[in-house]
């Protein structure tokens, strides 16, 4: 159904101009306390020792104008004392605490360690994610075309995908394993492109919550222009430099996923809580890999997004008891080779805005997806190599084409001829050998005790392996428009 195509790159996704949030010119406007951030510096000067004014505003993120009227008052106080000086004003001194400042310090992180950029207040937080939600990143058949031309599908798919992708609610593809779901989902959260603002913390009653997550949140940069490099004239930010600008995040969990992994995570060491999965895609795409897999029935998995699927707000807990509301402004994406039918009731699936099949590939789009991915490994195609795939493999019932096979079978004829140290060919033998050491040679027993061999496919439930035939999925809440006519 769909694998990368050799010759394509994945497309590029382009970034909008869009104003990130505005820079604060006074200590109000950050939303923040002049004990917190004043108390930030402190034990920031703890932990990394004597910083320049400009380092410390760098690092906790806050205009220095902002912060130079701080560290006034904790010069006052006899907090901190100035050890040296590198020109440029105030913002080359080098501060460093006094043993008192070191004292304060240690009674500040028996109630508060964390150390990093300044948060953000819930409010600023809200308002910003509103102004960038998912369902506004709009996609038109252009785009679709364009954002799929790496993958084997078929036009009525395409169509279907659409509308799903710009509802910006929630998606479910279901269908056998190894025709690409997840490759499928990652490809819509390539399409939805423009980049959005994420914090590097936000604060609620004095609690740090941490978003920023360098494996889910790619940062774009920017070119401003002018000698960057220079130690004496830095660029001024154009926005708050709490916020990152990133690409649209994607965010995947699989079957390791628990219902506790939903909720805020307290991370005793540095202090903080770390935001969940959900929370680090708002903008973005939240995709619920292997779903049905996981060790919590999917019944609760699903009754766990009843209301921010609805309502657009997520409730997560907090130590002292009361609910916290964040929003929930994300593309959640379930994912599944298990039938839906057989996890929920129908009442839950008509909460799941749209339902579509990614079924088996045809004889034509198998054939494609293996001229690319023989393309891809330097390999000479020959429509002879499918035929014998169908012809030997194919035909008997015991295994069925996935999209996946193309790739894994190439994958393997590489490695079988680097081990005879010859050329890899598309030949009988070698394909022989490459499918006989992918595809499971097992003894399945028949309705009359005895025993017949066949091919077991790789990569299917149990379930559907235990099947002599193809398992149909049920017709209830089927996208026909998405479905191939495998």
């Amino acid at each position: 159904m769909n694998m990368p195509d050799a010759s394509l790159e994945l497309p590029s996704r382009e970034t909008d101009g869009s104003p990130g949030p505005p820079l604060p010119a006074a200590l109000a406007e950050t939303g923040l306390s002049a004990t917190f951030l004043a108390d930030l510096a402190i034990k920031t000067l703890y932990v990394q020792g004597a910083r320049t004014g400009d380092q410390l505003a760098s690092f906790i993120r806050i205009p220095f104008s902002i912060l130079d009227d701080l560290l006034l008052t904790l010069q006052q106080r006899r907090l901190l004392e100035v050890r040296g000086t590198q020109g440029r004003g105030r913002r080359g001194y080098t501060f460093e605490l006094t043993g008192e400042g070191r004292a304060r310090c240690r009674e500040i992180m028996g109630t508060s360690r964390y150390v990093g950029p300044a948060p953000v207040p819930l409010a600023q937080y809200q308002a910003i994610v509103e102004n960038q939600r998912v369902e506004d990143a709009e996609v038109d058949e252009d785009q679709v075309q364009e954002g799929l031309r790496h993958l084997v599908l078929q036009d009525a798919f395409r169509e279907a995908l659409g509308p799903a992708i710009n509802s910006g609610r929630s998606l479910f593809l279901y269908g056998h394993a190894g025709n690409g779901k997840t490759i499928l989902a990652e490809a819509i959260a390539e399409m939805l492109g423009d980049a959005i603002y994420v914090p590097y913390a936000v604060e609620v009653d004095g609690q740090v919550i941490a978003i920023y997550d360098p494996v889910f949140h790619e940062p774009v940069h920017e070119d401003r222009g002018g000698d960057v490099d220079s130690a004496w004239i830095d660029p001024e930010p154009d926005h708050d430099m709490r916020w990152l600008r990133i690409r649209r995040p994607v965010v995947m969990v699989g079957g390791e996923l628990m219902l506790d992994d939903l909720e805020l995570q307290l991370d005793r060491l540095a202090g903080v809580f770390r935001a969940p999965p959900q929370m680090k895609a708002n903008g973005g795409v939240f995709i619920i890999d292997d779903f049905g897999r996981q060790r919590v029935r999917p019944r609760d998995l699903l009754n766990r997004w009843m209301v921010p699927l609805e309502k657009h707000v997520d409730f997560l807990s907090l130590p002292m008891g009361h609910k916290l509301p964040v929003p929930f402004q994300c593309l959640l994406i379930f994912a599944t080779n298990l039938d839906p039918a057989e996890l929920v009731e129908e009442a839950f699936l008509r909460r799941i805005r749209y339902k579509i099949l990614v079924d088996n590939p045809t004889r034509e789009q198998y054939e494609e997806i293996f001229r690319r991915e023989c393309a891809k490994r330097g390999l000479e195609f020959t429509p002879d190599a499918v035929e014998f795939l169908y012809s030997e493999y194919y035909s008997n019932g015991h295994v069925h084409a996935r999209s996946c096979h193309p790739r894994d079978i190439t994958n393997h004829l590489k490695d079988i001829a680097r081990y005879k140290r010859r050329d890899p060919e598309l030949t009988p033998e070698m394909l022989r050998m490459a499918c006989d050491a992918y595809f499971l040679d097992v003894v399945e027993p028949t309705e009359y005790g005895s025993a017949k061999a066949g091919k077991w496919n790789t990569g299917s439930s149990l379930e559907a392996q235990r099947e002599s035939a193809e398992p149909t999925w049920r017709d209830q809440d089927r996208v026909e428009p998405g479905a191939f006519d495998g």
